[in-house]
């Protein structure tokens, strides 16, 4: 399975996984044990935090002059800790989570909850894991130094 690593752009596997949830959504009824008011407006305070937390963390690698595509990892040149960074280790996969978090509310289907689920599951995994193992190797102290302050989710 280390084939995997790094293979598949991150956003990919959120597109996926919300299309997944959505034919899940369309097979099995499932409803949330919530009203629509508070149901829609949980949705959208999930769809508007995560922005506020994936946006900046973008920003963040862009004014630090540092790689954004995830799936060139080695091509990282500058530790980023400071922002959304500050906060967890992975703010841009956290919003992703977020985000089809949002989507399983929107749909009302408690089947689909279980897609954010799997999402940090693989995300942890075939992605998060071996960045972790390529920030070790290119900045050594200074990222076990950083791995010890902040979570790797939230």
């Amino acid at each position: 399975m280390a084939g995997l690593d790094n293979r598949i752009p991150p956003p990919l596997v959120m597109v996926a996984t919300g299309l997944a949830m959505a034919g899940i959504a369309a097979l099995v009824a499932a409803p949330l044990p919530l009203p629509p008011g508070p149901r829609w407006g949980l949705a959208g305070a999930l769809f508007l935090l995560a922005g506020g937390y994936g946006f900046p963390a973008i920003g963040a690698f862009a004014r630090a002059g540092t790689t954004i595509n995830p799936v060139a990892i080695d091509r990282a040149s500058v530790l980023v800790t400071t922002g959304p960074f500050g906060r967890s280790r992975n703010p841009m996969y956290v919003s992703m989570a977020l985000l089809l978090t949002a989507l399983a509310l929107a749909l009302d289907n408690a089947a689909a909850l279980a897609g954010p689920l799997l999402f940090v599951a693989f995300i942890t995994r075939f992605q998060i894991l071996p960045e972790e193992r390529a920030m070790a190797a290119r900045f050594g102290a200074a990222y076990a130094d950083y791995r010890c302050r902040v979570r790797r989710w939230l």
